[in-house]
């Protein structure tokens, strides 16, 4: 057995999770992860009862726990290239940078300097060991309605080989269901949405304190002039609600959608109906490859070099579900590629990743910069 260090965020799938490894007969330790300390007390974000909930659990199934403060890398690692982003006109997504440099990054590095032998998280995603390649694949999470390997593919095998999910192979509610059996206290605590550092608050509330207004015509597809913006910032591709350009007249009652973003000349440019042209896409580009494994790395370089070997899929978006493609055209391997999918991918939007699989294998990916 081994011994196991588990980020506990007080929440019910790292509290099952660190259960599940106790029951295994491997010794663990939780670490609650403070993260974020910026507006910790406002109504919004608070960590406090988060630490509180991660204690007691703790508590009810007898394992130590420790907090780790990792805010100030936290912030140069993971904030400041989400306020970059956002200036730059993309929407970017913390959390899988959040994984790749704070989870499986400071976190690993605490656990092993203390003599752990894997750290672990309540994330839903498998680990499988290719024997014949010598390596640990990510995999797909066995609920498909949880699965969380899309926010986890820039993970490498260094990282790969010391981690554990318990939750890979138990859906959701088998884990409420433990944890009402276990009496844990969190057990129907509602699962926590969006990025930490927001909370409920509105996101705009939010980061209109670190991103100024800088106002700009809105464009329709025809180049109308049809309401003025207060940022590109504000807004990302395919955003329906907020736009303030409700009730036009002459318009045919659809929906107005955010379509384009023209950052130059900071125009932000939107279309009616969720089928329009300018919000399909078959193309789509990527920069910042990240591959789970060479062989997983090599599997791109078949498909660029025979189309015919390839039966892969991907997905630009968490709350998607996985698309026939092909990689079309490869400029630097390491870096950029051009996929092009077999149906046309709503709302594709530069800042987020695409992300590529073999059947439920993750390969890895990059950020979509269309």
């Amino acid at each position: 057995m081994a011994y196991v260090i588990i980020g506990m965020s007080g929440g019910v799938d790292s509290s099952v999770s660190a259960w599940l490894l106790k029951q295994q007969g491997h010794t663990v330790h939780g670490v609650f992860m403070k993260n974020w300390e910026d507006d910790d007390n406002s109504e919004y974000c608070s960590s406090r009862q988060d630490w509180l909930d991660a204690l007691s659990v703790a508590d009810k199934i007898g394992i130590d726990i420790d907090a780790v403060n990792f805010s100030a890398k936290y912030k140069d690692k993971v904030f400041s290239h989400f306020l970059s982003e956002y200036e730059a006109g993309s929407t970017p997504n913390p959390d899988i940078f959040c994984n790749s440099e704070i989870k499986f990054k400071a976190f690993l590095d605490y656990a092993m300097n203390l003599g752990a032998d894997y750290i672990a998280t309540g994330h839903y995603a498998k680990l499988a060991k290719d024997e014949i390649n010598n390596i640990i694949n990510l995999k797909k999470a066995q609920d498909n309605t949880k699965d969380q390997s899309y926010f986890l593919h820039r993970l490498q095998q260094h990282q790969l080989q010391k981690s554990l999910f318990p939750l890979g192979d138990i859906c959701k509610t088998q884990v409420r269901e433990i944890a009402k059996q276990l009496d844990l206290h969190n057990a129907l605590k509602k699962d926590s949405t969006g990025i930490c550092f927001i909370g409920e608050r509105p996101f705009r509330e939010f980061l209109n304190k670190y991103v100024a207004n800088q106002y700009g015509k809105i464009l329709t597809d025809k180049n109308q002039i049809v309401g003025e913006h207060i940022g590109l910032a504000f807004y990302t591709i395919g955003q329906r609600k907020g736009i303030g350009i409700g009730g036009l007249k002459n318009s045919n009652g659809e929906p107005w959608f955010v379509a384009k973003k023209d950052v130059k000349n900071n125009i932000l440019y939107v279309v009616q109906g969720h089928d329009h042209a300018w919000l399909l896409e078959h193309n789509v580009k990527t920069q910042d490859m990240s591959y789970t494994s060479e062989w997983a790395k090599n599997i791109i370089v078949d498909n660029i070099k025979n189309q015919n070997v390839w039966n892969g899929s991907a997905k630009t978006r968490y709350r998607q579900a996985d698309a026939a493609c092909f990689i079309s055209q490869n400029l630097n391997l390491d870096n950029n590629l051009h996929v092009k999918f077999n149906d046309a991918q709503w709302a594709v939007t530069p800042g987020q990743s695409l992300v590529l699989y073999k059947n439920d294998i993750c390969l890895g990916g990059g950020i979509i910069n269309n």
